[in-house]
């Protein structure tokens, strides 16, 4: 079976103050389109934790100290000649220094009988 990956989703945790400014700039830059719907996206809430080390500059927290935060886990697919630009503007606009981004090719449904 030839696999051609045209579509990839996009997963990152933002906190759950930031979440719509986040989802309004990779649905503007081009994610978040299926067929005939633009700004496509789902998110639940998770517990994120995180240590920021000595040289770390965090958004939210103390150096060298464990953090537990209210965040969202927001989706979205996106078209793979689009997904440089899409994580560009998720990078300048996202709240972290260092945002957790998945990549997850999607299979077309039509390579399966």
């Amino acid at each position: 079976m030839k696999v051609d990956i045209k579509r990839v989703k996009l997963s990152v945790t933002v906190p759950s103050s930031d979440v719509t400014k986040v989802r309004d700039a990779v649905c503007e830059a081009g994610a978040g389109v299926i067929g005939n719907y633009d700004f496509c996206s789902n998110s639940c809430r998770v517990i994120g934790t995180f240590r920021p080390n000595e040289k770390a500059n965090p958004y939210i927290g103390e150096k060298n100290k464990i953090e537990y935060v209210d965040e969202e886990k927001l989706e979205v697919v996106c078209d793979v000649n689009k997904v440089k630009n899409v994580i560009s503007v998720l990078r300048k606009i996202h709240p972290y220094e260092e945002p957790a981004i998945d990549i997850i090719p999607l299979l077309d449904e039509d390579l399966f009988d």
